[in-house]
């Protein structure tokens, strides 16, 4: 079994100053992480793909 370490990413619109309130979001097998960008050690959320399809379709 390979351990697999999540490649979290932020928003291209959250900025490049790093101080910017934003999660970020990792492809979790077969979920979708999302976390805290100011807050990385804190545990994460995880959805479905189809719940985080969902989700983004909502904000839209």
């Amino acid at each position: 079994m390979t351990n697999h370490v999540p490649q979290w990413r932020k928003s291209s619109y959250s900025g490049a100053s790093g101080s910017s309130e934003c999660v970020e979001v990792a492809a979790l097998h077969p979920a979708v992480g999302i976390r805290d960008s100011k807050a990385p050690d804190v545990p994460h959320v995880w959805v479905t793909r189809e719940e985080f399809g969902q989700l983004l379709g909502r904000l839209r």
